[in-house]
């Protein structure tokens, strides 16, 4: 039992009820009284609208649905019974921003039923938090309505006026978001992926995502008017958004709304408007830094494919584990050890075989070698999308790593549909990597899933979801055409893409002097990549560069010092797209952690430490940029130096164009 109090709810639950029968009206509010939901019906339309402190944030916005071969469910309906919940729980995580995470909500659960014809009933479940909102449809079991088809969700967001959102495109770039984030007003956009981050005419900021995305297709949102956003599902091939059987429901659609950007990042509202954890035994479940045969590939010196420069060799295993070894890495990611890599695999994956190496890759012999090290090879299927060639394999596949003791899994689906014509985010991708997780599950693997679905909690029900890619990486600074990542690149996306969970970004380039056919380049300094340990969060973090390129270089220290799992996060200041600093506490000890980062300008930070615990001095070990660190042209310019400090003292960066700044705090005198 011991294994998994983590999933379990701890501390005290208070929770009351309040039902009427044919209310008219009716609304809750949040457990601090600032934001507040109503529901109603307009000529049999529902509606719901959200304002915070009084101030209208979210208009009145339709809901409903339109099906196939069925009427649809949006304007006949009468209230028959509204019930009121109160929670307020605390429970722990295995690993995550956060040890201990607070579930405070109001609950309204409304039933609705139409006046005539069949008299169909749908559930609409509201949940208000202190920083934002979830709402959920559910159709109950009903006659003549035991499976729906459904062509439409018509939910609505109608902002009280056009504001400018932080977004990307759907589909037409690629197909699993890796597209670098821009800043417009609504009435630029057309349809968007979400998170979907919002900065408010009031220096306030929304963000519009979704949770518990299961057997469903993901939400994107359709602009419908300059200040309105439709629900727009991702569909099959055929046309149809959902299949579905009764009973079911939907995704939790969200609202997260703070005063700053670093708010919105530090909610956990997504993970509590999902399950609680169901595995039995957690205990194999194992935050780890990793270093990988990747770089390498990403850089034409390795292969990934058979020939003189094969990167998945037996020799070559054996060397990244003796370097993971000495210097404390949990983990050696090999890709390109099996079957397929030949000819023009990203077009077509149909032949890989996740069960046959290459001949010059003994998997049984490397997990050995690695087992004596104590350290684990990160296993890895690459599928091109041939969802139908893996999941036939896929049990065979778990099962051999589980046999060697591999615990971990990179997948990847490189390709712009899965098995030819489905989208990696409609029902069809969301029930695959659903397969995946949980067949990893039953095999004690962990997922880390590249190409994925889009973030939304589902790591608080199956903690082996450890980190997904869902952005754009590190990789793009290797072969990217429009020249790598641009610096303001990652002071973005703690507000945009990590609202929907942790993120594989591969940070860790100390060689900045390469060349590639493309010309593209990382674009930071040294000293920012040691900070974005800190920024990006992933329970699996790599050190992403060639091993040899991390011998001798002082600041490798810090790579090997900071965590991957964090018991408290707070964000100290940001400004999207221009700056950020973060800091975290180590989940297994009482040192602290801090990042901060800028964008291609210079800029100077000052943080006060009142974070840091009463009556103990720390040692901050700093790593900042050089006085003549640049990005451009000078990117190795790190300054690395000690300092006592408290909780009432403060530090100041100068950071350098494109550089950062970052900082462990070591206990040493209570």
């Amino acid at each position: 039992m011991k294994n998994v109090i983590f999933c379990f709810l701890i501390g005290c639950i208070f929770l009351s009820v309040q039902s009427c029968n044919s209310p008219g009206n009716t609304s809750i509010t949040s457990p601090d009284g600032q934001l507040k939901l109503d529901f109603f019906l307009k000529k049999g339309e529902p509606f719901y609208a959200l304002s915070r402190g009084g101030e209208e944030i979210i208009l009145p916005s339709s809901m409903g649905f339109e099906f196939k071969n069925m009427p649809p469910m949006k304007d006949n309906f009468k209230i028959v019974k509204a019930t009121k919940d109160s929670v307020n729980i605390t429970w722990e995580q295995p690993w995550g921003q956060f040890k201990k995470v607070r579930d405070n909500h109001k609950e309204l659960s409304v039933t609705l039923q139409e006046k005539s014809g069949d008299k169909r009933i749908l559930h609409i479940i509201f949940r208000v938090f202190d920083d934002g909102l979830g709402f959920r449809y559910e159709f109950p079991e009903q006659p003549n309505a035991d499976s729906l088809v459904i062509i439409n969700e018509l939910t609505q967001f109608t902002f009280t006026r056009e504001q400018k959102v932080w977004w990307i495109p759907v589909h037409s770039e690629n197909s699993y978001y890796e597209s670098l984030f821009r800043l417009t007003k609504m009435g630029e956009t057309d349809t968007i992926n979400t998170p979907a981050t919002f900065e408010m005419n009031d220096g306030s900021f929304l963000a519009i995502h979704e949770a518990a995305l299961t057997d469903y297709a993901s939400m994107t949102l359709l602009l419908t008017d300059s200040n309105q956003y439709e629900s727009d599902l991702v569909p099959w091939s055929n046309g149809v958004k959902v299949y579905g059987r009764v009973p079911f429901q939907t995704p939790w659609r969200t609202i997260l709304v703070g005063d700053t950007p670093g708010d919105l990042a530090m909610s956990n509202l997504t993970l509590n408007l999902n399950e609680p954890c169901v595995l039995d035994d957690i205990s194999w479940i194992e935050p780890t830094k990793y270093i990988g045969i990747w770089w390498a590939m990403h850089l034409d010196e390795y292969t990934w494919g058979q020939g003189p420069k094969h990167g998945a060799t037996t020799q070559n295993a054996k060397r990244y584990i003796d370097f993971a070894a000495e210097n404390g890495f949990g983990g050696v990611l090999i890709e390109g050890w099996n079957l397929g890599w030949d000819g023009n695999w990203a077009k077509d994956g149909s032949d890989f075989n996740f069960t046959t190496s290459y001949p010059d890759f003994d998997l049984e012999e490397v997990c050995r070698y690695g087992a004596k090290k104590n350290v684990r090879i990160i296993g890895h299927h690459e599928t091109a999308g041939a969802v139908f060639n893996y999941e036939k394999q896929l049990e065979d596949a778990f099962a051999l790593y589980h046999r060697y003791g591999v615990n971990s899994v990179k997948t990847g689906y490189v390709n712009k549909y899965l098995d030819g014509k489905e989208w990696h985010d409609g029902q069809f991708g969301v029930r695959h990597y659903r397969n995946v997780v949980e067949t990893a599950a039953r095999y004690k693997i962990m997922i880390d899933n590249h190409e994925p679905v889009k973030g939304t909690g589902l790591e608080r029900t199956y903690p082996n979801l450890m980190a997904q890619e869902g952005g754009r990486g590190q990789e793009y600074n290797a072969w990217s055409a429009d020249g790598g990542n641009p610096p303001s690149h990652t002071t973005i996306i703690p507000f945009t893409r990590m609202l929907a969970g942790p993120f594989d970004f591969t940070p860790g380039i100390f060689n900045f002097d390469y060349h590639t056919a493309a010309g593209a380049k990382v674009q930071t300094t040294l000293a920012k990549q040691l900070a974005l340990y800190v920024i990006i969060f992933s329970p699996l973090q790599m050190a992403a560069d060639i091993p040899w390129n991390y011998e001798n270089v002082p600041a490798f220290q810090f790579v090997k010092d900071v965590p991957c799992n964090w018991s408290e996060s707070k964000v100290l200041n940001g400004i999207i797209g221009e700056f950020v600093t973060i800091v975290r506490k180590d989940y297994n000890s009482e040192e602290w952690y801090l990042g901060t980062i800028t964008n291609e300008k210079k800029r100077n930070i000052s943080v006060d430490l009142s974070f840091l615990e009463e009556g103990i001095t720390y040692l901050a070990q700093i790593y900042e940029d050089g006085v003549k660190a640049n990005y451009k042209d000078n990117p190795t310019d790190i300054h690395i130096i000690e300092k006592k400090v408290t909780k009432d003292s403060g530090l100041s960066f100068k950071l350098a164009p494109g550089g950062g700044a970052a900082v462990r705090f070591v206990p040493i005198v209570r």
